[in-house]
This record gives C-alpha cells, structure tokens and sequence, in this order.
C-alpha cells in the first residue's frame, strides 16, 4: 500500500502475473512431456486377504522404512491427511525428492497402489514389479488428493520398490496414507483397520478465546484430529489439545477422530462449548466478522480523514505507517500534519474513543514504500520493543504487517512472539501479503502466518494489483472476478489458517489501486461463497467457511472520496454473514 499514490502497481506486481502465468505453462508443458508418466486408474477390488504390505505408511514413525534421496525428506506435524504426520519432501534444483520403500510382495499378484498427496507436483510409483512399472501424478493442489493405479507382479518377483517424488526446482510436496493393498508377501502387514472412534471428548478450562479438550484414548491409534464446526483445527499425538483461536461469546462444535497408518476413524460425538466474554481491548474487541480499513496519515489525494471521521462499519483500523529508524527492526510512528491533527494527544483521543466504540486501531509496519528489515535475533529484539512502545504511547491494539519487500519468517515469528508475550492475548495481529506471497505454504509470509496462527487475528491478502495467479485448483483466475478472490481465498482456506484468520482484500474504489478493482456487489458474492456456497462463478470451494473472518479495503480515505460506496455495501455483507 502507497502512501504517495493511489495506485501501486510496480514491477513486482508485472513479476507476479508472469509468474503466475509461467506457473500455468509449466503445468501444461510438463503434462504434455511425461506422457510415460499416465495412470492406471483402473479399479482393483480388494480381497479379503488383501493387507496393507507398506510399512511405516503414514509416516507416524517418521522416515522408518522409507528412504529419501538426498536427505530430502521429512515427517511433519501439519499439513496432515491421517494420523499426526505426513511426509514433507523439497527437490532440489537438479533432484526431484524421491522417497521409496522396498516392500515384500507375492509373485503373480495384483495390488492397488495409492496415497494421499498435497502441495507442488506429486508422482506415485512402482518399479521392479516384473512386469508393467507403473505411476500416476498430480501437478499438485492445496488441499490432499488421492493418487491411485495397480500394478500385477511377475511370476518370480517377491519385492517391488514403491516410490514417490516431486519435479525439479518445484516447491515442496507432501504425501500420506500409503497404501500397497494385495496378498501378504512375507513381510507382514501395517495395521489393516482403523482406529475405533474416540470417546468420552469434554471441554477444560475455557477462556475467551481457547479451550481444553480431552478424550478417552482409542486402542491402536498413533494420532487424533480435532474438528471445529466441522474444520479441521489441530492434531495431536495424545488424548489432549488446547484450541486457540477462538472468539469471545460464540458457541463452537467439537469432534475428535483417531488415526492410524490405516486410515482415520468416523468423527467422535460432537460437544458444544462456548467462549466466554473478553475483558475489553485487542482481539477481545474483534468481532466474528470483522471489516479491516486503512486510513493514511498522508495525504496523496484522497479524502483527508481523521480517525473520528472513518465510518463506524470499519471494526479494526490500519493506522498507515509505521516508519523505519536507523536502528535495524526498530519503528517510529510519525503524525503527519497533513492529515489535520492539532496535537498528537488530539489523535491518541481519537483512538482511545474508537476503543471505546469496540473498535481495533493497529499500526501498520510497511507499505509499498516500507523498508522495515527484520532478519536477525536483535532485530527481532528491536521491532518487538519499538512496536509495544507505540502500542503503550499511542494505545495501538496491536499491528499490521504489511512488508511488501520481503519477510523473514523466522525472525519475523520471533519478533511477533516477543511483542505477544509484552501486549498479552488481547493482543490484534492483521497481516496484508500480496497474492504471490501467500501461493504456497512453502512462501516466508504464509509459513509467518502459520507459525504464529495461535497469536493471529486475521490475514486480509491484497487480492489486486497482482495480476493472474494460481487458484487452490491449480487453474489460473484473472483478478478482477469473484473466481479470482474466491479461489486464491481457498490457498489459504486449506493450507492451515483457520476460516476465522482469512479476509479478502480489495481495493475501495478504481482510484484505489492500480488494477484488480471489484464492485462492492463481488465482494459480496465471494463472501456468501465462501460462507454459504452462494453467489459463486465457476470456481466452487471444496466446502463452505461460515467462520470466514470477512473483508479488508484500502483505503478507509478512498472509500470516503467515493462516498463510502464500499463500506456501506460490503460492511452490513461481512457482518451479516453465519
């Protein structure tokens, strides 16, 4: 965002629709260069005797009867289909990642080979059957699909070497749930059943945004999933979790599976809990569905405002900018004159009357223009002991990271954590990434953002100014369409940040940004599709989000030049959604 022009197209925005469209060529060149690679997809029923010959196939033992090529891979927590781990695997720019597992098996034998896989481009194989090898692929997806063909051994072939790998100089991959299902060839077999359904969950302790579950433990299994209103929203290991997260004085269903290298069992018998009130300030303030506007303490030509004048449909203000000091990580806060204050303790009045209305008021680190670097341990130190100072000077609720030249995810979570554990859970967290930064889980603002999930309000991706960018699909969406917001909304939606952590970001008015400018109406109709499954465009979420957090403009300024067009439609929308 750009405090000197109302547009900010720039030439990352033009790197970023190149990219986005070289993404969609790759998909479409690699599918035409592997025609080797083409699945039997044929349907193989399974016998009565048929068993599960891979070992370790949900990875719930880490890399334990699995080889990876180049220390390539690994077991991971999140994302997961079954169980409490996954297989993560990173090629390299000349290796492709490949993860294998030599398994016992009966000559003259058929097995249905499948696994669950999400992420970059993912291949699933067999070789040395002593017959047909066979593989099948996917050019990859957010959210886990399953991969599935068959292969018929030799007449003198007792082991066959399964296989699974990404593509050169692609992002990550992720796979899970294995399965080598056919006659036992000797080796013995990984557990055939899933887990019984977990009882007895109840709720712990419970605070206005959290709560404690516990259930009774399922003989068998290696891991459980915890589902909130139907979403999935933690795993564990034991027969315990804490939820985070959560919104003060709402009702919210839980449900609790458990899962083995097997499969995952049905979804316990939901309990109902509901938060209890906040005591005022930070997230406690932040409503279900919230409206996020940033109003400029500058002036490029917009409606001049100050903080009494944004519209009372805003619930969290972007107070933009924070400004860099010499001190690398270290901000300042600068009250322009041209914004019209008559003294600084004018605009801290300001702010503590929008408190006082059950506002959040933020300060935003960055803009287009933002030279703010935190990319060491005393940097982290720096930005975390500048921020809480401004938040205790000014009476901020928090901050807004919007670094739109760079993030460094791992000083960057530090940071955020130092600053959190200062302000305490009332904290408000918003970050504003650019479409390419949140396309893949592997980019350093979305793994940010889900490092912190436990300490975040909302991200609202600038969904404009970007050009065309890969949707959850894998298809590429122009911006300017309810399929554009809806569909890159959706990376996020099922990449790991709960419902209630998504908003979408657009701008107020055609004189707000540079492109990608929607009507109020579309924005509308993407957020009843992602709630309700209403007023969708071809693109159609693989489920509803009712939790959906709601919606961000830039700016509350150019909204007021156009009239308060924007919020005045798309504010009532968010605040009326389930």
């Amino acid at each position: 965002m750009d405090r000197l022009r109302q547009d900010r197209p720039g030439v990352r925005r033009r790197i970023s629709a190149a990219l986005a469209l070289g993404a969609a060529a790759v998909l479409a060149v690699t599918a035409l260069a592997v025609p080797a690679q083409s699945a039997d997809t044929g349907a193989v029923s399974a016998r009565a005797a048929d068993v599960n010959v891979a070992k370790n196939a949900g990875f719930e033992a880490d890399l334990s009867n699995w080889t990876c090529a180049a220390n390539s891979g690994t077991a991971v927590t999140s994302p997961v289909h079954g169980g409490a781990k996954a297989l993560k695997a990173t090629p390299s720019g000349q290796g492709t990642a490949e993860c294998s597992q030599v398994v016992a098996v009966k000559p003259n034998s058929t097995y249905k080979l499948s696994s669950w896989v999400q992420g970059s481009y993912a291949y699933l194989g067999a070789r040395g059957t002593g017959t047909t090898d066979v593989s099948t692929w996917t050019p990859g997806t957010s959210s886990w699909q399953q991969l599935s063909t068959s292969f018929t051994t030799g007449a003198n072939t007792t082991s066959v070497t399964v296989y699974t790998h990404g593509w050169y100089g692609q992002s990550a991959y992720y796979v899970d749930d294995v399965s080598v299902l056919g006659p036992d060839g000797g080796g013995g077999p990984d557990p055939v059943e899933v887990p019984p359904v977990p009882a007895g969950l109840a709720a712990g302790t419970t605070t206005p945004t959290s709560v404690e579950l516990s259930w009774t433990p399922s003989s068998t299994a290696t891991g459980y999933t915890v589902y909130r209103d139907g979403t999935k929203v933690a795993s564990s290991s034991g027969a315990s979790t804490t939820v985070t997260g959560l919104t003060p004085e709402t009702t919210y269903s839980f449900q609790v599976s458990a899962s083995n290298a097997a499969g995952e069992s049905a979804k316990s018998t939901a309990v109902s809990v509901r938060t209890p009130k906040g005591d005022g300030g930070g997230d406690g303030t932040v409503p279900r569905h919230a409206v996020t506007g940033y109003w400029q303490n500058f002036n490029n030509g917009a409606t001049v405002q100050k903080l009494r004048d944004v519209s009372s449909e805003y619930d969290i203000i972007a107070v933009s900018f924070a400004d860099a000091t010499t001190t690398p990580g270290q901000i300042a806060f600068n009250l322009d004159p041209a914004v019209g204050y008559a003294s600084t303790a004018d605009f801290k009045a300001d702010i503590a009357a929008k408190k006082a209305a059950g506002k959040s008021v933020v300060l935003s680190v960055g803009g287009e223009k933002g030279t703010i670097s935190v990319n060491s341990d005393a940097s982290a130190t720096a930005f975390a002991n500048s921020a809480y100072a401004l938040m205790q000077e000014y009476g901020f609720s928090g901050v807004d990271i919007d670094l739109e030249n760079g993030l460094n995810p791992t000083y960057m979570t530090k940071a955020l954590r130092q600053l959190s554990a200062k302000a305490g859970p009332k904290m408000v967290l918003t970050m504003a990434p650019q479409t390419l930064d949140m396309q893949s889980t592997s980019g350093g603002y979305f793994q940010t953002a889900l490092n912190v999930k436990d300490i975040l309000t909302v991200v609202n991706t600038q969904y404009y100014n970007s050009g065309a960018m890969l949707g959850c699909d894998g298809k590429v969406y122009g911006q300017g369409s309810v399929d554009f917001l809806t569909a890159l909304a959706c990376i996020q939606l099922e990449g790991g940040l709960d419902p209630s952590q998504v908003g979408l970001g657009v701008p107020a008015s055609t004189r707000g940004a540079g492109s990608g400018y929607v009507p109020p109406s579309v924005v509308n109709n993407a957020l009843d599709c992602l709630a309700r499954g209403t007023g969708c465009g071809s693109f159609k979420p693989p489920r509803t989000y009712p939790s959906l957090r709601g919606a961000m403009t830039w700016s509350t300024n150019w909204d007021a030049t156009a009239g308060h067009a924007w919020s005045n439609a798309v504010g009532p929308k968010v605040h009326g959604l389930p």
